[in-house]
């Protein structure tokens, strides 16, 4: 099994930045891809971001590619999520996700995160 701990959010203002991290625990050989995704108050759950073990592998929703980049450090066990410019409806939950898969859905992230809280004020 593995355990993901999320950390990093905060309150920010329009067009400011903020990194975001999830350090693993636990079983995670055959669970090496990572993702981000994220849910505002009252919406599904949607993909932001998910890296390949390797890292060589990335993949961004289209509302975030240019501005959010998805890293890790696997010495560290850890993954980042770099957030540049951001905009008032990235307002969100930003969960952590750990799996066989790095896809652009939730397929194959088999564990989770509970979540940091990210607010961006204008």
């Amino acid at each position: 099994q593995v355990q993901l701990v999320e950390s990093g959010g905060g309150l920010v203002q329009a067009g400011g930045s903020l990194r975001l991290s999830c350090v693993a625990s636990g079983r995670t050989f055959s669970s090496g891809a990572r993702a981000w995704f994220r849910q505002a108050p009252g919406k599904e759950r949607k993909f932001v971001a998910s890296i390949s073990l390797s890292g060589d592998m990335t993949n961004y929703a289209g509302s975030v590619e240019g501005r959010f980049t998805i890293s890790r450090d696997n010495a560290k066990n850890t993954v980042y999520l770099q957030m540049n410019s951001l905009k008032p409806e990235d307002t969100a939950v930003y969960y952590c996700a750990a799996g066989w898969r790095a896809g652009r859905t939730d397929y194959g992230m088999d564990y989770w995160g509970k979540g940091t809280l990210v607010t961006v004020s204008s």
